[in-house]
């Protein structure tokens, strides 16, 4: 018997949609194009950068066949101001994502954004921000000019907005929710745990004192009936006499 898969997309899962998003590279040889499900991909020419999926870029990286460049919002310099924004100028909003194209048609990788390429907005964290700087971190370490400020900077910008996300919950009201923009992905992946729990933790408070409300208006209902009921039965007696 298989036991119930949890709720939502697991940290790995997030992962995985991961390397679908668009990235550039600077070839080292050349390669014809590909037929891909999502589309075909760029002839590779040396030296000219091209944007192919993440899961392609990896391997040309492993095979030296390829560098990764880093999107503008993973370098120290937008690091640093993202992380001065959501500490200084926004106490409970989170830094606003990239905004969409104007032409829903140039968007290659559907549903995902162009946001993690070199001509990537320095100012805006994309959705997949997290697990994609963790990923080229560990793969392309040396494409970074400062790969351990990079990390530093992460690491701060992460707990920064996870002590966020945990504030936002502790004033969560379960009909108005929560307010997710500019959440990336993992972060609700690692948050929903605690999130899901607060919910329902909520839901289920709302749920008893509704329970109780409806039983005492129950009980004044039949205590009302009885004793407009018992009120009649006299008058009638005296009428009788």
């Amino acid at each position: 018997m298989a036991l119930p898969l949890p709720p939502g997309l697991t940290p790995p899962e997030v992962a995985f949609l991961c390397e679908m998003e668009l990235v550039t590279v600077v070839p080292r040889q050349k390669l014809e194009s590909l037929e891909l499900l999502g589309g075909a991909t760029p002839v590779l020419t040396p030296p000219h950068r091209a944007n192919i999926p993440l899961w392609l870029a990896l391997v040309l990286k492993r095979q030296r066949r390829a560098n990764i460049m880093p999107p503008p919002w993973l370098h120290p310099v937008a690091l640093t101001a993202i992380l001065e924004f959501e500490t200084e100028h926004s106490k409970e909003a989170f830094s606003p994502p990239p905004k969409p194209p104007a032409n829903a048609a140039d968007t290659t990788s559907p549903p995902f954004l162009p946001s993690s390429t070199a001509d990537a907005p320095a100012d805006a964290l994309p959705y997949h921000w997290l697990e994609l700087g963790e990923i080229l971190l560990e793969a392309a370490a040396d494409d970074f000019d400062d790969a351990n400020a990079v990390r530093r900077l992460m690491r701060d910008l992460r707990e920064v907005r996870m002590a966020k996300l945990r504030a936002g919950v502790d004033v969560l009201d379960a009909a108005a929710g929560i307010k997710m923009t500019g959440v990336g992905g993992m972060e609700v992946a690692e948050g929903r745990s605690f999130i899901g729990g607060v919910v329902d933790g909520l839901r289920k408070i709302g749920a008893s004192r509704e329970q109780a409300r409806r039983e005492r208006e129950n009980e004044e209902r039949e205590n009302g009936y009885a004793g407009r009921g018992t009120y009649d039965d006299d008058d009638d007696e005296e009428m009788d006499m």
